[in-house]
């Protein structure tokens, strides 16, 4: 019996005896195309939203099915006529091994029998890994992208965006900011962002976007496809956990239990735009072993404060940086002639007398005044955690990276990734400016 004419994605919403009768009678040509059918495969938690957005946020669990939507969504967009796609993903084999190459990358969900809404045939891509590209038949172009190399979104225009794991991302504010000077194609330009929620502001700001559509999911909405054993060994071990929130349920947990400084005290801050004239300013470094780029050693914490003539304290600008010991020696320098500040102030650390050479290599008429650690980073922050509650320190804009390391700094120690480099600088800063004559001194913090 011939199969009758219909929408093959009108499947999916018929009752299962209706679908029985109907998959039975389809020719192999059919069963082809249903099979490549995502409106009819995809979980309603899959498939865009409707509405006038420009960003699809889907905040999921490891194993939700991110990828496979991320795919699916690009290819719905090429077939409905977009021309340029950009792949955004934390590294450059990320997104080859991810986005185009993985199982649910775009290689697999993409078939010879695509065809655009007006009837063009697309097919799958020519990929060609050196040209960090994808080809379609009818001349569409995906270009692929790392977050570690947010200049290479400098000049590159595209209509749509697949931002693969954001919170991820490196350089997050840079790339995210390049990736939307480019976004400007068409009528009606617009961004898929499938990733695990990390606490950090660009996440947050995309959040609160009116642009912003917004999908949650866990892993277990995707547990058909999952092995029990893997479901169950998770739910043993990260159920009901502070990761397991995060990396299953996908909630955007902002404060880490026992943190020294809450969002809602860095937002208390950031009220710091209309600035007093100062009493005085200080640059304060934080040294670490690096090398520069090339090494896996942490950021030089660099951070500008100054004390106000209303005798609040003020976080000024963060130029902390990874670079040789010549480059972030003269970034602290030109920080401190930018700013018109007073002294520098800089840890001694493991290198002894090498932070104050190599400042005065670079301008021997500084004022430079040294440091010694005594006591750990926790005892040395909780003070000016404490100024922080007592709303005498305020934040200009911009120190986002900054903000983050002080959230994630406990009474136990920092949770966050590496070293808390930037708060390290801003605690020493601001000992200067706001306890040095008082209970607490630079030298036995």
């Amino acid at each position: 019996m011939p199969a009758p004419s219909f929408n093959l994605s009108s499947l999916a919403k018929l009752p299962p005896a209706q679908q029985s009768a109907i998959l039975a009678g389809l020719t192999d040509r059919e069963c082809q195309a249903l099979l490549h059918d995502w409106r009819f495969l995809a979980r309603s938690s899959q498939l865009p939203p409707d509405g006038d957005w420009q960003n699809w946020l889907i905040l999921a669990g490891r194993g939700f099915g991110k990828t496979r939507t991320g795919a699916e969504w690009a290819r719905e967009e090429l077939k409905a006529g977009a021309t340029r796609l950009g792949l955004i993903a934390p590294t450059a084999s990320d997104a080859r091994d991810v986005m185009v190459e993985g199982e649910s990358g775009l290689l697999a969900v993409c078939w010879a029998g695509d065809r655009t809404h007006t009837g063009e045939a697309l097919g799958r891509p020519q990929y060609e890994p050196s040209k960090r590209r994808l080809t379609w038949a009818n001349g569409a172009i995906a270009t692929l992208f790392s977050a570690e190399e947010p200049e290479r979104l400098r000049g590159p225009q595209h209509d749509r965006l697949w931002c693969d794991e954001l919170a991820a991302w490196k350089y997050l504010r840079e790339t995210w900011d390049m990736a939307m000077f480019g976004l400007r194609l068409g009528d009606r330009p617009r961004t898929c962002i499938t990733t695990t929620p990390k606490p950090n502001q660009v996440l947050r700001e995309i959040i609160r976007d009116a642009r912003t559509i917004i999908t949650r999911g866990s892993t277990f909405d995707n547990a058909g496809n999952l092995a029990p054993t893997f479901l169950q060994a998770i739910k043993d071990k990260y159920e009901g956990t502070r990761l397991g929130r995060q990396e299953l349920n996908a909630e955007l947990l902002d404060d880490v239990p026992g943190a020294l400084w809450t969002r809602d005290m860095i937002d208390s801050a950031k009220d710091g735009s209309s600035l007093p004239d100062m009493q005085r300013i200080v640059v304060s470094i934080d040294p670490s072993g690096t090398a520069g780029d090339s090494d896996d050693g942490d950021s030089v914490g660099i951070v500008v404060a100054g004390k106000g003539v209303d005798g609040a304290g003020y976080i000024l600008a963060d130029r902390t940086c990874k670079l040789s010991p010549d480059g972030w020696g003269r970034r602290a320098v030109a920080a401190y002639h930018e700013f018109n500040a007073d002294r520098i102030v800089a840890e001694r650390n493991f290198g002894g007398a090498m932070v104050e050479h190599v400042i005065r290599t670079v301008d021997a008429q500084v004022s430079y005044t040294e440091v010694v650690a005594s006591r750990g980073k926790v005892v040395r922050a909780e003070p000016i955690a404490a100024l922080y509650e007592q709303d005498r320190i305020k934040h200009v804009g911009g120190l986002e990276h900054l903000e983050d390391q002080m959230c994630a700094m406990t009474g136990d120690g920092y949770m966050g990734d590496g070293s808390p480099d930037r708060v390290d600088a801003a605690v020493w800063a601001l000992t200067d400016l706001m306890l040095t004559g008082s209970q607490y001194t630079l030298n036995n913090l």
